[in-house]
């Protein structure tokens, strides 16, 4: 009970500090989010996000850190989406900013790693 609890108190810690974007979805250039992406956050854990079917504004993603595997269905959004706690954010030099929100098992506290990661077409 008190894992669920915890996963609610950071997810709602998570989209109450966000505020929705006023602007609306348009298509993207496939060519700059398809392919996987790979990088490392600072404690040394890597991460891989692979991006196909890139359509309009919606993709497949699938990301990977450690043992945690997601599947998602995304809208592409101010060169931006999420993948469960995960957020993608395409940025000028090619890169793309990745920020998760952990749990820290100890304290119960959330933080946010944050890492850069390189497109490998």
């Amino acid at each position: 009970m008190a894992d669920v609890l915890s996963i609610m108190s950071a997810n709602y810690k998570t989209v109450g500090a966000t505020l929705p974007s006023k602007t609306p979805y348009y298509a993207v250039n496939p060519a700059n989010f398809e392919g996987s992406w790979t990088g490392t956050y600072p404690d040394k854990k890597t991460f891989k996000i692979a991006i196909s079917n890139v359509t309009g504004f919606r993709a497949k993603v699938h990301y990977q850190s450690g043992s945690t595997s997601k599947y998602q269905d995304v809208l592409i959004r101010d060169n931006s989406f999420r993948v469960g706690d995960t957020k993608f954010t395409l940025m000028a030099n090619g890169k793309a900013q990745i920020k998760t929100v952990g749990t820290d098992p100890v304290t119960g506290g959330t933080y946010i790693d944050t890492a850069l990661a390189k497109h490998e077409v």
